[in-house]
């Protein structure tokens, strides 16, 4: 009121008008004294910390790290925030149009401060458009977040303008496009244009087209309320105002204009969720051995954009997930139609007999029992209650997750009864490893049943590497061994006799055809033979395979694969036969590139010497015979349809009670494994036809096999296994080979011999 006065006195006396003018410029000057000391103030940091010259020249934002295939396909991505960059040339120019005609017209003629725009800001107080520059909207996404007090917001303010002036001189305006549109959050966990597009469109960013770049933009404004799938009207309003503002700004045509504003919203959601897409079981095991390699390099694979560069396949990722989605739907319903009515849970030594502890002993384990249990103490009554009480669930189904009412008791009993597989696959010459199917739904059940440390009974499957290690001894595959019983000395004292699955009528066969049927006592015999020390020799055999041999016991059983190793390990094992009697690790991961494309790191696997390529080869060559008929695996060909012609090694394993089920089949490019069997093992198909390697694991092979040899894009071998070019000491031709007679009851073995019968 008395600025006012004093003006009002100077006017009416000139006197007074230069004193009044002195006092006016004297005001003008120290307010702006004190205004650039207060922006000195706030650049060096006296109000809360700004970014240092480090800091805008490598802004650092949270970038999600990709997983990539063999064959460039994004598999996947670890993030905390769903971001990924793109360059200023992948942007579609709908997008920079869009942006600069709603956000800050003037862009490329400011250098990050709008002072017009600013100036209508102050006169209208907001309500004809803000001041806030594409710059200044790029610095606060960068370095700090919105505070909701106003006088902390208007420090921010002038903050964002500092940074702004200040990435206008570190950066070109295309830069900042770039920099603005990789930063800003669209919600949903969708940060930057790349992971927006790809969420709501399932594009590339430089695909976009006019509404679709208008709609995207629109949504700065309100990622929630202008979402199109939770407010589509609102955000086809906002997404219409944004292309009037492209007009406005001589962006489009009235046409244009009209014809983006008729398109109805068309998205195409693709939600992306880690636990979502390819390979998610060996994503998961990868992000494991990540955490310890990027911990050793301080690096962190949910904030640093790290390209993963694996050696998974996608078409053949596909291919397995379908061969196992196919197989074990057919093999479940076959499951609950077998023990309809009936629990499946059975004694182990009386395998036709229930468990009655089964269940009690497995809901105490599960946390509603325990919680329970902390709630009520010894009034098992009321537990009791509870657990028989039914309440809404979703569970798993091959049909899809399913809604229901189940009590824990009626769910624990389903879930006990789900099959479970694990499956891979790898290049027995390279070592990489092509698919990897943990199980059956990585969302419902998220134990790995292929990686090391899932281990399961491997039954016969084991018997090839004691015919190698009697090949590897010069032992001929026509050797005639006798197939009568035989008894072995145990260490501790005491004898073991195994015996025969099925009623043998030959009196010998040769190794071919004993590893062709699975004949536990010709295998048994070959042990004998190799001397006392075969288990151990046998033992140190597979460790040169890359099998832990901490995992077994050097006892004649071994013979009959009585313990339990992984499907890796197997898998990388039978590759040493594929790949002429060298040992190959199974690796996955090609090489590591930084967020810049700067190789970090590149893989290799180890290699070893394992057998010679006599043995090898040989090796290959009798388990062609399993998958032929007569074979174990014989219903591979006439059942399932892989060719006759397509020659194939493998091998069928069943374990006791039908515990487990399990194929490894071999052709000179790709070696690959399948195990099924329930969590438990007093779980298991009552009928031996049902329960066998050859009907539960060996058709995912089949299934997996066909599609490969079905896509011509893929370069797999149908031929020979190759043969090396060295002298034999062991004879192929049992026709030649010195003491070989034929038993009049070989023929009759085959005709009588069930097929697939495999322990």
């Amino acid at each position: 009121m008395q600025l006012f006065k004093t003006i009002k006195s100077a006017l009416s006396d000139p006197s007074n008008y230069q004193t009044l003018s002195k006092r006016m410029w004297r005001f003008f000057f120290i307010g702006l004294l004190i205004f650039i000391i207060f922006i000195l103030m706030v650049k060096m940091g006296l109000f809360g910390k700004m970014p240092d010259i480090e800091e805008l020249e490598n802004p650092k934002t949270s970038l999600a790290s990709e997983v990539i295939s063999s064959d460039n396909v994004l598999m996947g991505k670890y993030y905390i925030e769903n971001r990924v960059n793109c360059e200023f040339d992948e942007i579609s120019p709908n997008l920079i149009n869009a942006l600069i005609a709603t956000e800050d017209v003037r862009f490329y003629k400011h250098s990050g401060i709008d002072i017009k725009a600013m100036t209508r800001a102050l006169v209208f107080l907001g309500s004809e458009g803000g001041a806030s520059t594409i710059t200044q909207q790029l610095a606060k996404n960068l370095f700090h977040d919105r505070s909701s007090f106003i006088l902390a917001r208007i420090l921010q303010k002038f903050k964002e303008m500092i940074i702004a002036i200040e990435l206008e001189k570190r950066y070109t305006k295309d830069e900042i496009i770039t920099l603005y549109f990789n930063t800003v959050p669209f919600g949903g966990n969708s940060y930057g244009i790349k992971s927006a597009s790809k969420t709501f469109f399932g594009k590339l960013p430089g695909e976009l087209n006019i509404p679709e770049s208008a709609l995207l933009v629109g949504m700065l404004k309100g990622s929630t309320l202008y979402n199109p799938v939770r407010n589509p009207e609102n955000a086809t309003k906002r997404r219409n105002v944004v292309i009037n503002q492209m007009f406005k700004y001589k962006y489009l045509s009235e046409s244009q204009t009209d014809s983006a504003k008729a398109t109805p919203l068309e998205l195409n959601i693709s939600v992306q969720n880690q636990n979502e897409g390819l390979a998610p079981y060996f994503r998961e095991y990868l992000r494991d051995y990540l955490a310890e390699w990027c911990k050793k390099r301080n690096l962190n694979i949910y904030r640093d954009g790290l390209k993963i560069y694996t050696t998974i396949n996608s078409k053949m990722q596909q291919y397995a997930e379908q061969a196992v989605k196919k197989r074990m739907q057919a093999l479940q319903a076959e499951f609950f139609a077998e023990w309809k009515g009936k629990n499946p849970w059975r004694l182990e030594k009386e395998s036709w007999k229930e468990d009655p502890d089964y269940l009690w002993k497995n809901i105490k384990k599960t946390s509603r029992y325990r919680g329970l249990k902390e709630k009520y103490g010894k009034n098992t009554d009321s537990i009791m209650v509870h657990l028989r009480k039914k309440h809404r669930m979703s569970i798993f189904s091959w049909g899809g997750n399913r809604d229901t009412l189940l009590s824990t008791i009626d769910s624990l009993k389903y879930y006990k009864s789900i099959l479970h597989t694990g499956f891979m696959s790898m290049d027995p010459k390279t070592g990489e490893i092509k698919a990897w199917v943990g199980g059956n739904s990585f969302r419902d059940f998220q134990y790995d049943h292929v990686n090391t440390s899932a281990n399961r009974q491997v039954g016969s499957t084991f018997k090839p590497f004691v015919y190698a290690f009697a090949v590897d001894n010069d032992l001929s595959p026509c050797y005639l061994a006798p197939t009568g019983p035989v008894t072995f000395k145990m260490p501790e004292g005491g004898t073991w006799t195994p015996k025969n699955s099925g009623k043998v009528v030959a009196s010998h066969m040769t190794l071919y055809q004993g590893l062709k049927q699975s004949v536990n006592t010709v295998t048994a015999h070959v042990m004998q033979k190799m001397g006392t020390n075969a288990p151990v020799s046998i033992r140190r055999l597979v460790g040169k395979m890359g099998i832990d041999t901490a995992k077994i016991r050097p006892y004649p059983s071994i013979c009959l694969g009585t313990m339990d190793l992984s499907v890796m390990e197997m898998v990388g094992a039978y590759a040493t036969f594929a790949n002429e009697g060298e040992w190959v690790e199974p690796f996955f991961i090609t090489r590591i590139e930084d967020k810049y494309g700067n190789i970090i790191e590149e893989f290799a696997p180890r290699r070893q010497e394992a057998m010679r390529k006599q043995t090898a080869y040989v090796m290959c060559k009798m388990m062609e015979g399993v998958t032929l008929p007569g074979g174990t695996a014989g219903s591979m060909r006439y059942r399932y349809g892989v060719p006759y012609g397509i020659p194939i090694a493998g091998k069928t394993g069943t374990t006791q009670n039908n515990s487990d089920g399990w194929f490894i089949g071999m052709t000179p490019d790709l070696v690959s494994g399948a195990w099924v069997g329930c969590e438990d093992r007093q779980v298991h198909f009552r009928r031996t036809a049902l329960g066998q390697g050859s009907h539960m694991a060996m058709p995912i092979f089949a299934y997996f096999m066909n599609a490969i040899y079905g896509d011509r894009s893929l370069i797999i071998s149908r031929g020979e296994f190759k043969r090396p070019d060295v002298e034999f000491t062991v004879e192929l031709n049992c026709e030649n080979y010195e003491g070989y007679g034929y038993d009049e009851n070989m023929e009759q073995l085959e005709k009588e011999t069930i097929e697939g019968v495999d322990f």
